[in-house]
């Protein structure tokens, strides 16, 4: 019944949010703030993580193909296919959960405990189209970015394997990377990005405004977020994989 319950009032205050702005000039003052805290700022972990997976990825695939009637060319191959369907659009997304789902929840649960949100409503101020909305608008513009950026870096860490190892030559790998490339994945991983931009953000939101209680409860809901936030991400993904490539 818990569930039932917070899924109307998740659908309730997404009504709220998803209005126009009562001050527009308040909304377009918080939106470059938010593209930079939300997104400039998961840049670093974005780059880290896809250097290291496309390395790995390309070592553990080498070796674990070593077969001679295998083209050279499969490693790159793998490795470009793997991060183009799954790594960057939805393990990245399943990462930046646990960063920018929790960074949200704690802000908007912070502002709830201390009263602030309270303050706001007495003043007649739409809280949560004031707070909310710069949020998920500013991640739903930047998570295509990060997801492409963490393409493109992660065949530039399986290249590095080419360059500073001698598991793979890097004219195979480049062969592998450009070997029969299907543009429609990279659609995909986007489509499937501005979902889970989506959810981390309003789910995250969701908990985050109704933490009512003391520094413990902000805890709690930030744990929520991430938790049912990648739920729903592992959800969304298996029904928009089988919508889009089935």
């Amino acid at each position: 019944m818990n569930i039932v319950s917070d899924t109307g009032k998740y659908f309730l205050l997404m009504k709220r949010v998803f209005v126009l702005p009562d001050r527009s000039y308040m909304f377009f003052r918080q939106f470059p703030k938010e593209l930079e805290k939300l997104g400039l700022q998961s840049l670093p972990i974005v780059i880290i993580i896809s250097v290291f997976i496309g390395a790995i990825m390309t070592i553990q695939t080498k070796l674990n193909t070593e077969n001679p009637l295998l083209p050279t060319y499969s490693t790159g191959l793998v490795t470009r296919d793997t991060l183009l369907l799954e790594f960057s659009s939805t393990i990245m997304c399943l990462i930046l959960a646990g960063k920018v789902g929790s960074n949200i929840a704690s802000e908007i649960g912070t502002m709830r405990i201390t009263e602030q949100i309270d303050a706001l409503e007495i003043m007649g101020v739409n809280s949560a189209n004031y707070l909310i909305l710069p949020k998920i608008v500013a991640f739903v513009v930047m998570m295509p970015f990060l997801v492409i950026f963490s393409m493109a870096v992660g065949l530039i860490g399986g290249y590095c394997v080419g360059v500073f190892t001698d598991v793979i030559t890097t004219a195979d790998y480049l062969i592998g990377i450009q070997y029969a490339f299907i543009p429609f994945y990279v659609f995909y991983s986007i489509i499937k990005s501005l979902a889970f931009a989506f959810i981390i953000s309003s789910v995250a939101a969701f908990y985050g405004y109704y933490a009512y209680g003391g520094a413990l409860d902000v805890g709690k809901a930030s744990t929520n977020a991430v938790v049912n936030g990648s739920i729903l991400i592992l959800f969304f993904n298996l029904l928009i994989t089988n919508l889009m490539l089935n």
